[in-house]
C-alpha cells in the first residue's frame, strides 16, 4: 500500500498525485468528457458544473485533495482522476464511516495502463486511513470485481407511468394537498420525517442538519446531483411530507427521487397529489439532462425496488425499471461485523436461536470466519483459516458472502445461484437469523 502522500511514478514516467485546488479546471474538463453518455466529443456539462462544486465550493465531507490525478509530465495534463467522498452510513441503527469512490474517468489515449489500479491503491490507503470500515461505488457492470468489490446492495429502481395514469381531479374537486418548495427552516422536519422512513432500509446514509443544508442551498443551480425540494402539505400549511425530483427531464421522463410521508399520512392519498404535481413540473421541464429540448412523455418514482408508493400506485404505474445494484467492500470482515454485533445480537434474540451458546466457522474456501456464542451473546468474531477438506460449517465461494451480510440475498437464494455455496442445519438457522434478506434503498452523499 503506498503512502498518502506520496507522489508516486508509473510506467511512462507518469506522476500519481493527490489533487489541489489549481487543478479544477483541468479534472472537470476530463470527467465532463470521459463520463458523457453521448461521447468524448461531446462533454457532459452538469457533470462538469457537480466536479467543479466539489472541487471549489464548501462541501461538508469534501476536500480538492481528496480528488487524486495521473499527470503526463510532458504535456502537463491530468490523464486520468478519481476521488474519495467520505460519509457516514448505518447497518439497522448502528452508524460506520463509509468511503465512496466517484468519477472514476482515464483519457481515451491512457486507457488500459494500470492507472485505474494505481488510483484505487492510494484511494483504498487514504480510506483506511480515515477508519472507514467499508466502501461503496456506482458504476458500469463488472468493472470495480477487479479492486476487490461485490455487487451487493440495490441501487436505483423505478416505476413508471404515462399520461392515461396522471388520476385527474374530478369537477370542481381541490387538491387535498399542495405543494412548496423547501427551505432552510424545513431541515428538522426533513430529519425526522426521514428517520422515520429510514426503518424500511437496512442501510442508510446518515444526514445531519449540515449535509440537509447542503442539499437545499450548497449545489450549482446547473449541477446534474442537484435536486429540487418540496414540501407536501395540507391546506392550511402542516406539513405531510416531502419529495425531491431532478430539474430537467431524464430522457423523455420526470423522475421523483426522494418521497416520504410523516407516520400516519395515507399514502393513497398523498401519491396522486405527488403524480400530479410530477406531471405538471415535467410539462414544462425542458431542456433535459443532454441539453436537448424535449416533451415529458412519462414519469417515474425511482425510489429503489420497493417503496410503499408502489403499492399505492400500483395500478398506475404499469412498467419496471429493475433495481441495479451497488459495489461494495469490506477490507476487514471481522472488524466490520465486530462493528454491527449489536445488530446481529438482536436479530438472534428474536430469532428460534435466541440464547444459542456454540460456534459457527465460515469458509471462503482459502479462509474463513470464527464466531463463538455464548448463552446470545457473540463473544468472538475472529479471522479462520480451514484445514484441508475443512471448509467451515458454511461456505461462500469469492466474495458473495458480502451480499448475504447487506441483505440483498438471501442464503437460500445464494445457495440456488451459487452450487459451491452451502451450509449445514444449525449454519443455516445461524446465518438467517443473522443475515435475514432486506431491502435497502440508500439516498449516497455526493
Amino acid at each position: 500500500m503506498i503512502a498518502i502522500s506520496e507522489r508516486r511514478e508509473l510506467p511512462g514516467g507518469l506522476i500519481l498525485r493527490r489533487a489541489t485546488p489549481a487543478d479544477a479546471t483541468s479534472i472537470a474538463e476530463l470527467q465532463a468528457r470521459a463520463q458523457s453518455d453521448p461521447g468524448w466529443d461531446t462533454p457532459d456539462e452538469r457533470l462538469r458544473v457537480w466536479v467543479l462544486d466539489l472541487l471549489t465550493r464548501p462541501h461538508p465531507t469534501f476536500r480538492p485533495e481528496d480528488f487524486v490525478v495521473v499527470v503526463d509530465p510532458h504535456t502537463s495534463a491530468i490523464v486520468s482522476s478519481m476521488c474519495l467522498i467520505s460519509q457516514t452510513w448505518r447497518y439497522g441503527n448502528v452508524p460506520f464511516s463509509l468511503g465512496r469512490p466517484e468519477l472514476v474517468a482515464t483519457h481515451l489515449d491512457y486507457r488500459r495502463r494500470g492507472l485505474v489500479r494505481a488510483q484505487f491503491e492510494l484511494i483504498h490507503a487514504l480510506s483506511a486511513e480515515r477508519s472507514e470500515l467499508v466502501q461503496g461505488i456506482t458504476g458500469i457492470p463488472w468493472y470495480y470485481r477487479q479492486f476487490g468489490y461485490e455487487m451487493a446492495v440495490e441501487l436505483y429502481g423505478a416505476r413508471m407511468g404515462y399520461a392515461p395514469h396522471v388520476p385527474a381531479l374530478k369537477a370542481g374537486e381541490a387538491e387535498p394537498y399542495c405543494v412548496r418548495p423547501a427551505t432552510e427552516e424545513d431541515i428538522p422536519f426533513l430529519m425526522a420525517t426521514e428517520a422515520y422512513a429510514g426503518a424500511r432500509s437496512l442501510l442508510g446514509c446518515v444526514r445531519d442538519a449540515t449535509l440537509w443544508r447542503y442539499e437545499l442551498v450548497g449545489r450549482s443551480l446547473e449541477s446534474c446531483e442537484r435536486r429540487e425540494w418540496r414540501i407536501i402539505q395540507t391546506p392550511v400549511g402542516e406539513a405531510v411530507g416531502y419529495l425531491a425530483h431532478p430539474a430537467p427531464l431524464w430522457g423523455n421522463t420526470m423522475f421523483i427521487t426522494a418521497y416520504e410521508l410523516q407516520p400516519g399520512v395515507s399514502w393513497l392519498a398523498v401519491t396522486p397529489v405527488v403524480a400530479r404535481y410530477l406531471w405538471a413540473y415535467g410539462a414544462q421541464a425542458a431542456p433535459n439532462f443532454a441539453g436537448e429540448q424535449a416533451a415529458c412523455e412519462s414519469f417515474a418514482f425511482g425510489l429503489g425496488g420497493m417503496h410503499p408508493a408502489y403499492e399505492a400506485f400500483a395500478a398506475r404505474l404499469p412498467r419496471t425499471q429493475p433495481p441495479y445494484a451497488w459495489y461494495m467492500r469490506v477490507p476487514d470482515l471481522p472488524a466490520f461485523l465486530r462493528h454491527i454485533k449489536p445488530v446481529l445480537e438482536a436479530r438472534l434474540a428474536l430469532s428460534i436461536a435466541a440464547g444459542h451458546s456454540g460456534t459457527l466457522t465460515i469458509g471462503f474456501y482459502r479462509h474463513g470466519l470464527r464466531f463463538v456464542f455464548e448463552r446470545g451473546s457473540i463473544t468472538e468474531i475472529a479471522p479462520w483459516e480451514p484445514q484441508v477438506r475443512d471448509t467451515g460449517a458454511a461456505e461462500f465461494p469469492g466474495l458473495t458472502f458480502l451480499q448475504l451480510l447487506f441483505g440483498y440475498r438471501s442464503l437460500a437464494e445464494l445457495r440456488h445461484a451459487f452450487p459451491d455455496c452451502g451450509a449445514g442445519p444449525e449454519a443455516t438457522v445461524l446465518l438467517n437469523a443473522l443475515f435475514p434478506r432486506q431491502d435497502s434503498c440508500v439516498w449516497h452523499l455526493s
